[in-house]
């Protein structure tokens, strides 16, 4: 099987995972919350997928080295430390969230999902960012 390819999946769940995040947004603020609750579940279905491939394909490959030189590199750097650095954040703060509305506890709930969406919209966001500039914007494999 050609993993190859995983780079492209990952880059395609993550952003799969924004969208649905921006629609469980919308479904809570437009107070449909059955329909909030599937799509929330849904992106933590594909953010579980996204984060199998990735440990996939890093334990074949490695690390990718980027290529790009001048202003764009410590662009670069900063987008992805503060990436790594919040997605390691996001994992427990999705965690406490879904814990707290599995309970029902939606003051709880809602007091760290202020929290946790915008986190993981960060790193969301940012790993579709980080995939554009290894592999599209400054491709090259070091």
């Amino acid at each position: 099987m050609d993993l190859t390819v995983l780079p492209t999946v990952n880059a395609s769940l993550n952003a799969l995972a924004t969208t649905l995040l921006v629609a469980g947004l919308i479904a809570i603020k437009q107070d449909k919350k059955e329909l909030h609750k599937r799509i929330m579940q849904t992106a933590v279905g594909v953010t579980v997928l996204f984060l199998f491939s990735y440990v996939v394909y890093h334990l074949n490959y490695g690390s990718t080295k980027f290529t790009g030189t001048g202003w764009v590199r410590p662009v670069y750097f900063f987008i992805l430390i503060t990436h790594v650095i919040l997605a390691a954040v996001n994992v427990p703060l999705v965690g406490v969230t879904l814990w707290r509305a599995h309970k029902e506890d939606w003051d709880a709930h809602r007091r760290i999902a202020r929290w946790a969406w915008p986190v993981w919209m960060y790193v969301g966001v940012t790993g579709v960012l980080v995939y554009l500039m290894l592999y599209v914007w400054f491709p090259g494999r070091g």
